[in-house]
């Protein structure tokens, strides 16, 4: 059959009154039989052959329907359950008005944007829609061979009239990241689990990336909740005002990744080390992005005794420039790093933050105090985060083959330093188009950090100078006969 027979064709089943809402189906034709068929978009039929595209502009080309999006895993979970009754219960949510809908098969699952829920059911019986039983459900999910349909009343007291909608499928855990194949080892990803402490402009941000490539576990730690400073650069919008931030991450990487597996510990770190030392053990790789240097060694602490790596990120003053330092397992620590001056004075962001570990004073009085909060640009954070997450991605596929091998052999530095504008720290360096060879902004320059061996974190080999020699060269001084 030829392009002007199967456009005839396509034309002449819309005009016997094929139901316009079924945009976003494909057609399909069966060589053995002859015939055509519609299958939902997405679905491979068990027979015949997809020819929507040889139409002039197919069945897709339809507009003014409704769409309805499923989920893979759900749907074979409703097959199964259909094996021993004629129908199960389908919960449907309005995403966008008489437009857009989600429907799952499980009550437990968490609400997605939408809150209007509408009666709907699922079953393998095409008659069941039109059944008197029915007369005040709204929606019909029809399991076929060539895969679910979807039917629809919005008005179903109005009209007993069904319409079918265009129907997506959601791919199941193994499919979903399929694109990053070949790139990232997603399959080894989806095992890891990865710890963020520190659920702030940094870490928020990070997690979500590390989601979207595909990692399938999360422990979340931070004892904050969104505030209104922290909109500026955060991820949380204005509606998470006052909520924990553990909770609103939750939401963030269930919703790029809904088969993540997510824990949750709204806890100070400082006030409860059994607790990060407990999950440090756990992870497979531990992102730092606390905002004091407390909460850094006591994780630099944890990462040494465990044997794990971490990753450690922070901005300087209003997000001039950056670091971000890799922990290895027998390498230099955080507390090397910083013993050895190569980190710059961080940026104060949030009053209460630095007030708690010192960073402002108590005596300060609350106007200087907020005098002392300098926080940077959110486009100036981007290239940290974004060099923490290259970092997390290798270290998590560390000795697997991917497109991302090669990182392995570019990124052998401990310690990572960044530059956003020529302020400050960085007033003498040369501008941009004129650095040549000397230091410049909008460039990584890696440092090689040598490993304390008087660190009292990571060193074996800890010197204690409780001034013994200096009281016995006092003493030998003293004239004991005056």
């Amino acid at each position: 059959m030829n392009e002007n027979q199967l456009n005839n064709l396509a034309e002449n089943i819309r005009e016997e009154g094929y139901n316009p809402a079924t945009s976003g189906t494909d057609l399909v034709y069966d060589p053995a039989s002859g015939e055509f068929r519609t299958v939902p978009r997405g679905y491979s039929p068990s027979n015949g052959e997809t020819v929507t595209k040889f139409t002039e502009g197919g069945f897709a080309s339809e507009s003014g329907h409704v769409m309805v999006y499923l989920r893979e895993d759900e749907l074979k979970s409703a097959e199964e359950a259909l094996g021993s009754a004629e129908e199960v219960p389908a919960y449907v949510e309005e995403i966008d008005s008489d437009e857009v809908f989600h429907i799952h098969f499980q009550p437990e699952i968490k609400k997605l944007p939408g809150e209007l829920r509408l009666p709907g059911f699922c079953t393998r019986d095409r008659n069941a829609i039109n059944g008197l039983s029915h007369s005040s459900l709204r929606f019909c999910v029809l399991l076929t061979e060539d895969g679910p349909e979807v039917w629809y009343r919005l008005r179903p007291l109005k009209s007993r009239q069904w319409a079918q909608a265009e129907a997506f499928i959601v791919p199941s855990e193994e499919n979903l990241f399929s694109r990053s194949k070949g790139i990232l080892e997603v399959d080894i990803l989806r095992d890891k689990r990865v710890l963020v402490i520190g659920l702030g402009s940094f870490g928020s941000q990070i997690s979500i990336e590390l989601a979207k490539a595909g990692v399938g576990h999360f422990a979340l730690m931070d004892f904050d909740r969104v505030e209104l400073h922290n909109l500026s650069r955060h991820t949380a919008t204005i509606h998470d005002l006052g909520r924990l931030k553990t909770n609103v991450i939750e939401e963030a990487i269930l919703g790029k990744n809904p088969y993540a597996k997510v824990e949750k510990f709204p806890v100070n770190i400082n006030e409860d080390l059994p607790l990060l030392y407990e999950e440090v053990e756990k992870a497979d790789l531990v992102i730092c992005a606390t905002d004091n240097n407390t909460s850094r060694f006591n994780i630099s602490g944890a990462l040494v005794e465990k044997g794990k790596v971490g990753i450690f990120g922070r901005a300087i003053t209003r997000a001039e420039g950056g670091d971000v330092f890799r922990y290895r397992p027998g390498g230099p620590c955080y507390c090397c790093v910083v013993g050895a001056g190569n980190l710059q004075e961080e940026e104060i962001s949030d009053v209460a933050s630095a007030r708690r570990d010192g960073r402002i004073a108590a005596y300060v009085s609350a106007e200087d105090a907020e005098a002392m909060v300098q926080v940077g640009l959110s486009s100036d954070i981007e290239p940290i985060c974004n060099l923490m997450v290259k970092l997390a991605l290798v270290e998590l596929s560390r000795g697997k083959e991917s497109g991302i091998s090669s990182l392995e052999e570019e990124l052998t530095y401990d310690c990572y330093l960044w530059a956003n504008r020529r302020d400050r720290h960085y007033a003498n360096w040369k501008p941009f188009p004129a650095a040549g060879q000397l230091p410049s902004i909008l460039r990584w320059y890696g440092v090689k950090v040598n490993k304390d061996e008087h660190c009292p974190i990571c060193s074996g080999n800890i010197v204690l100078d409780d001034g013994e020699e200096e009281i016995n060269a006092m003493a030998s001084n003293i004239d004991l006969n005056q």
